[in-house]
Parts: C-alpha cells; structure tokens; sequence
C-alpha cells in the first residue's frame, strides 16, 4: 500500500514512522529544514516505544504522481496550499485527521467525493527536536486510535484494508458506519480542552483535574453540543459527548469531567494539545476553521453559545497578534 501523508507535524510524522517501519511504501509530503531532515536522517520516535523510521519525502517541487491512500495531517490554515500543490495526484482514497468537521470538503473537492472517506484520530504526540544532521524527534504520548468509515455509512473493503495496514503498523484503529457523528462526536470534546488549553497554557491533565477549568472546558463541549444537534447530528454516548456530560445537570457533568481529569493525570501527564504546541511556538491557532466554524453554525441555527463565544474571541486575538491567521 502507497500513502502519501501531507503535513510532517506530530500526527504526520507519528503516522509516517509507525507505517514505514511495518514495510508500507509512505511518503510524507514535506517542506523547508523538516524534508531535507527527514530525507537524510528519518524520524525518531519516542514516548510510547523509541525506534528511528525512514520513508521517502516529497516537496511541491516533485510531488507525487499517485498514491492508493492520502493522510491529511497538516494544520488546517494550511490545506489549500498542500492541496493545492498535489491536486494532479491520482488518490485512491483520501482521509484527514484534521480538527475540526470541514475537513472532508476540501479534499472531496480537490480528489472527488467517491475517494472521500471520514475519519477522526485520537492520538497525539509533540515534536521534540528538529535539528540539522540528526533525526527529526517526535515524542508520542497519546496512543490513541484512528477511526475510519465511509461518509455514506457504508461497509466497505477500502475501509478494512485501511484499518488493517494501520493496526498491523501497531497503532490503533477501527471502522465506523457512523463517522460524521464521531467526527463531530471528538469535535466536541476537543473544542473545550482545546480552548481551554491555551487560556490556561497547561497539559490537558492538569486543566481537566482542576474544577474551575474543567467547568469552562464542559460549558464549551455542552453548548458545542447543543450547536451539533440544531445542525441535525446526532452525537456518540461515549467520551466527551456522553449523556452524563452534555445533557447531565451541570454539577454532574463536571464530576464525570474531573474523573477522567484526575486518571489522565496518571495516563497520559504530559500531554499537551496541538493548539497550544502552536501558541507557545507563536504560531498561528486553527481557531476560525473549528470554534468559529461552530459560532457562525450558532448563529444560523439560534443556539445561544456564550462560553464558546468568549473563547473563540480571546484564541482570535491571540492567533492574530501571534500569526497571520
């Protein structure tokens, strides 16, 4: 199997190692100081297990002419420009593990929504070094799986195959007949620990154990929530979207919030979100692709959103004075 990853950040590299080590022919679709390292010295992985994968780089200067999978891991500011670059690829089949619910249109757009599938990944890592003449080090520290259906909710052999390749790299996966709600399901949940992470500029562990920011962080999810119902989703009972956290009284969501704050302490204690990996390296935050995508939705369909609306205002501030964006 051929896949071609856009984006070498945490997720992109991450996928790149874990596929290329288990003999997939990747290649990860790069550019600047990141694809000359990659391309000279491959990529370390540390965190969950410590190993040094190598797989072939691509720049917009030779782009692939085709792949059987496309991986869209860049940040989602940046997809016209990487889409844009490979939009003579022949794909096979596209998904992206983006943030955010729109992350499907441009690629149906650019590859024809037949090669579309959805998808969510709900791993996560951070870059460690990007240093000349030594392997580009990624520390993996948030082993979650990666969730593949077909926008149709249909079964499907590309779907399995897809799942099994991943699995068989030692990362986790699944299929779902169901991917939008989970899309939008994850959607949920990382609106408000994503919000809050960079107010707080704290791992999601700490923010998520402590009331006071787990209440805000839940008042986001919540009324995220309320705007995916209005626009005619119906939401996964588990995780963040669970019942006993956006539909339960406010004082007993908050609790269900705190338990799974205070086992992440011990699961997963240093994981920090993308976004806020962004804001302490002054770059810009995906926020009008994902809370303000939710706002305007607010707006059209009446859902009154003022947490998520705060927030939103404050990250667009910070993204702007920090970034171009």
């Amino acid at each position: 199997m051929h896949v071609v990853i856009i984006g070498a950040g945490a997720l992109g590299t991450i996928y790149a190692a874990y596929l290329s080590r288990s003999g997939h022919d990747v290649t990860l679709f790069a550019r600047g100081e990141r694809a000359n390292i990659i391309r000279e010295h491959g990529i370390a992985v540390s965190g969950t297990e410590d190993f040094v994968a190598h797989c072939d780089v691509a720049t917009a200067d030779t782009p692939p002419r085709s792949c059987d999978v496309l991986i869209n891991a860049v940040k989602t500011y940046d997809t016209d420009g990487a889409l844009a670059a490979l939009k003579d690829m022949q794909v096979g089949s596209a998904f992206s593990v983006q943030n955010g619910v729109q992350k499907n249109i441009a690629l149906s757009e650019t590859y024809g929504p037949d090669a579309t599938l959805g998808a969510v990944g709900m791993l996560g890592g951070e870059m460690t070094h990007v240093v000349a003449n030594e392997p580009l080090g990624v520390r993996f520290n948030m082993p979650g799986g990666t969730t593949i259906g077909e926008l149709d909710g249909s079964e499907s052999n590309r779907v399995a195959d897809i799942v099994s390749a991943i699995k068989s790299s030692g990362l986790r996966a699944s299929s779902s007949t169901d991917i939008q709600s989970v899309e939008w399901s994850k959607f949920v949940g990382w609106s408000g620990v994503s919000a809050l992470a960079v107010l707080t500029r704290l791992p999601t562990s700490t923010f998520m154990s402590r009331p006071d920011t787990a209440l805000i962080a839940g008042r986001v999810m919540r009324e995220t929530a309320a705007v995916a119902r209005a626009h005619g989703i119906t939401l996964q009972p588990s995780g963040n979207s669970a019942p006993e956290i956006i539909d339960a009284p406010e004082a007993d969501a908050l609790e269900s919030l705190l338990e799974g704050g205070l086992k992440s302490l011990t699961t997963s204690p240093d994981f920090r979100q993308s976004i806020l990996q962004d804001a302490d390296r002054g770059k810009p935050l995906e926020v009008n692709e994902t809370l303000g995508y939710t706002l305007s939705l607010a707006h059209r369909h009446g859902v009154d959103v003022p947490t998520l609306d705060y927030c939103c205002r404050i990250l667009r501030v910070i993204s702007e004075t920090q970034g171009k964006h």
